[in-house]
């Protein structure tokens, strides 16, 4: 199918020019195979044009205008026709042909037609392999963003064990020198203790042998505090 854009190459309208310029250049980016029809040197190409152009899109004068747009012998429209194409991402449809694979025009088109699917081999107008392959990037950015997420933990986790093995290596850790603190106290304690109980056997013997010689002293001051008997005196 060959696409026919009937136009005029010396136009005195600028309006004219700039519209046919409009339609040949946005052909041209598509890639789309077209064939320009002069109607200004050419008197057959103007009397098919105003033929095949459908009387219900001729002016109030009946002499349509240049740029025509046609499919073979299908009229497609005039340029007003091309440019509300253009805008709503339909030019494939306004020309009559099937939009390229992938294109943006086939995924609403195939959308409009069949709905999403969601196990075929073709989904939202792309097939298996590019699902594949977005879905392969849409991963890869995620694990990117997770570890971008992950940096600040791990350089935190390597702080602490940084700070730990700087403990173990200039001294013991906190937890470890209370334990040897309150070991150390419960030593003196003990040692406390025991010079304690030492100190008292040391000195219970002292004790009674004070008591013993308290006892005969007293004793021997009773003996000498006596009366004196009669038969004593007579002796006297």
């Amino acid at each position: 199918m060959v696409i026919k854009v009937f136009l005029a190459s010396s136009s005195g309208s600028t309006a004219i020019k700039k519209k046919q310029q409009d339609v040949l250049g946005f052909l041209e980016a598509l890639k789309v195979d077209y064939a320009p029809l002069d109607i200004a040197c050419n008197e057959d190409n103007r009397m098919w044009m105003r033929e095949n152009v459908p009387v219900e899109k001729k002016p109030t004068n009946g002499i349509p205008l240049p740029p025509q747009i046609f499919n073979e012998e299908s009229y497609c429209g005039d340029y007003e026709t091309f440019f509300d194409a253009k805008e709503d991402n339909a030019v494939y449809a306004f020309l009559g042909l099937p939009p390229p694979p992938g294109s943006k025009e086939a995924k609403e088109a195939y959308l409009l037609e069949n709905g999403p699917v969601e196990n075929g081999t073709i989904v939202n107008g792309t097939d298996d392999a590019e699902d594949e392959e977005n879905l392969e990037a849409e991963e890869e950015n995620i694990d990117d963003d997770t570890l971008k997420r992950e940096v600040p933990m791990e350089e935190c986790n390597r702080d602490e064990h940084t700070e730990e093995v700087e403990a173990e290596v200039g001294g013991e850790t906190g937890e470890e020198a209370a334990e040897e603190a309150a070991e150390e106290k419960v030593a003196e304690e003990k040692e406390a203790v025991k010079d304690t109980e030492e100190s008292l056997e040391n000195t219970a013997p002292v004790k009674e042998e004070e008591a013993q010689e308290e006892a005969e002293d007293e004793e021997a001051k009773g003996e000498d505090d006596q009366p004196v008997s009669e038969q004593e005196e007579e002796d006297e």
